[in-house]
């Protein structure tokens, strides 16, 4: 392998029954960054079927060029399709970098395409850096359960792939909206090519004959703006109800840590940390939440944190804006009564 024959960062963006996931469009315009220190070109690459339209919004987050794979096979995501037309693209084409969003989707991608590819994969990256001296991808993750940061680069193999959570980094606002009905992205201008890929239907080992959703009842903690978190100190399920209310209050969602997830108090799509989500509200109230450094990572980019704990010693009391030391079974109900008031005068 010759390295110098690699050249540019891709991104895998990743789309869902035609929208684009908020983590390809953040992904973007990270690469964008990286690319400059560079000198190089990022590219967008999605695949679907009748997906064209979608290009401009990735043009609009930060992609010189984007590289649209069209075919029916292609409608519904499959581990062989996906991973043999994205195969194909980078053995033909040669990019340096390949970010891939760590969604579900992109946990089991990822990992297929570097092992056939035969490069190194950096999972569940909280920081990207071009290394001055080397030029390499540097990628941030934590490691030993979150005790420590390990920054890890592929020196040898190409291209470096790293996933990254969503969250992690910021989308562009203008991009966010390009994908909207109705919304027009920014007049930015970018490449865009239709790939016609060698796809049959004796390349796909599984075919999928049916898709049922689950339908649940819960807001996406990672878009909300106000995010009311319980976690061991709230004792039990029923007392989560008094978040609930100042979440109401506030127009905003309920959290949770992993430690009221893995007690059965609250779903696992309400978890906010290392191994749940990472969240950026304008407010993050942490009630009962002693801050393990897991649970920090998914959060410590929120706008503003207000803590709530008996424990004034608390890790999470340390990192917050505002730490109220108290009992939350108080605190919580009078916070919600103050702004009630508020809103109704």
């Amino acid at each position: 392998m010759d390295r110098k024959d690699y050249k540019g960062i891709w991104v895998f963006a990743e789309q869902r029954e035609g929208v684009i996931q908020k983590v390809a469009l953040e992904l973007v315009a990270t690469a964008k960054k990286l690319a400059a220190v560079k000198g190089a070109e990022t590219t967008a690459v999605i695949l679907g079927s009748g997906v064209a339209k979608l290009a401009d919004a990735l043009v609009a987050a930060g992609a010189d060029r984007v590289l649209v794979a069209d075919h029916e096979l292609l409608a519904r995501y499959t581990t062989d399709a996906y991973t043999k037309v994205l195969c194909d693209l980078v053995t033909e084409r040669k990019p340096e970098i390949l970010l891939v969003g760590a969604s579900y989707l992109g946990r089991d991608l990822g990992p297929r395409v570097a092992a056939r590819l035969g490069t190194g994969l950096t999972a569940d990256c909280t920081g990207l850096e071009i290394d001055p001296e080397s030029g390499n991808l540097m990628m941030t993750r934590p490691a030993f359960g979150g005790n420590l940061m390990a920054t890890i680069e592929c020196a040898e193999r190409r291209p470096q792939m790293a996933t990254v959570r969503p969250g992690v980094f910021e989308a562009p606002k203008v991009a966010v909206a390009g994908t909207a009905a109705g919304a027009a992205p920014a007049a930015r201008k970018g490449a865009v090519e239709i790939v016609k890929p060698a796809l049959a239907a004796s390349d796909l080992r599984v075919s999928i004959d049916k898709v049922v959703k689950t339908v649940k009842e819960i807001a996406d903690i990672g878009e909300a703006r106000f995010i009311v978190s319980g976690g061991r100190g709230l004792g039990c399920r029923e007392n989560f109800a008094i978040l609930d209310e100042l979440a109401q209050a506030l127009g905003g969602v309920v959290g949770s840590s992993r430690a009221a997830v893995d007690a059965g108090w609250t779903d696992k799509a309400q978890q906010v940390g290392q191994t749940g989500k990472t969240v950026r509200p304008q407010i993050y109230i942490a009630c009962g939440i002693s801050g393990a450094i897991q649970h920090l990572a998914g959060m410590q980019e929120s706008d503003f944190i207000i803590a709530i704990n008996k424990d004034e010693s608390a890790p999470i009391m340390k990192m917050a804006d505002i730490a109220v030391v108290g009992d939350l079974f108080k605190v919580v109900p009078e916070l919600t009564a103050k702004i009630k008031a508020a809103k109704a005068s």
